[in-house]
């Protein structure tokens, strides 16, 4: 099973790799990147989402449809919309909302 951590890690390579391809190679700053945090909260919101915090920017994503729920990311969120289509992604996230869920029942 995939972990926050590994999921944060892939958005991160993601992005990076995104920005690398453009003409603006020059102006990314990978050490913002660092700050990627992703999360779940059932007792916030109850439908299945995803949050993501890049530096001082969060989102909160349904998993469902992956449609922003509330915040924005700025000039990230078009790569995590992309993001979000890679193959499994989804189902990492669903399991980790499985798990979340579990983890606030036996509380």
């Amino acid at each position: 099973m995939a972990t926050f951590k590994d999921i944060e890690d892939s958005l991160k390579s993601f992005i990076v790799q995104e920005q690398s391809d453009a003409h603006n190679i020059k102006s990314i700053n990978v050490a913002k990147y660092n700050n990627i945090k992703l999360w779940m909260d059932p007792a916030r919101f109850v439908e299945p989402h995803i949050i993501i915090r890049i530096s001082i920017s969060e989102a909160v994503f349904s998993l469902k449809d992956f449609t922003k729920m509330n915040g924005g990311l700025g000039y990230e969120e078009r790569f995590v919309n992309k993001w979000f289509g890679r193959i499994g992604i989804k189902e990492k996230l669903s399991e980790l909302w499985a798990s979340a869920e579990k983890n606030k029942e036996d509380k």
